[in-house]
């Protein structure tokens, strides 16, 4: 990550696209355990801490909010999800269809992320050479 308030738009990009590739990586988990007895689909939460982190200061415009944003606050986490309970004997929660449509729309947002942080460096490159 850059030190730099420049750089503040790809920062936050950044930490949302290793939050995604954390979210992919845990749905193929669930994926890889939905015949597990007992095994709790798992989840990623980056937009909750993201919107708290922004909420902080309501009343300034998105730039504003993202030049003082705390990047080491914006860790995505792993929690269980046990909250959807199992309709299984088994008491396995992982439903394969919803994880498969959930896995398929990650890897579109991830893609758009990367593309994104292309974007903005691309930006920042053409600003610099003016």
């Amino acid at each position: 990550m850059f030190s730099s308030s420049v750089f503040s738009y790809a920062n936050v990009l950044t930490k949302a696209a290793d939050a995604s590739w954390l979210r992919e990586q845990t749905i193929s988990n669930n994926i890889a355990n939905v015949d597990t007895p007992e095994y709790k689909r798992q989840d990623v939460d980056f937009e909750g801490i993201l919107e708290a982190e922004l909420g902080m200061s309501k009343y300034e415009t998105l730039d504003s909010k993202i030049k003082n944003i705390h990047l080491n606050h914006l860790n995505a986490r792993t929690y269980v999800d046990s909250a959807n309970y199992s309709y299984r004997r088994d008491y396995n929660n992982v439903d394969i269809d919803t994880e498969s449509m959930e896995l398929a729309s990650e890897q579109i947002r991830y893609q758009g992320l990367t593309s994104s942080i292309s974007q903005e460096i691309s930006r920042l490159k053409t600003a610099a050479k003016v």
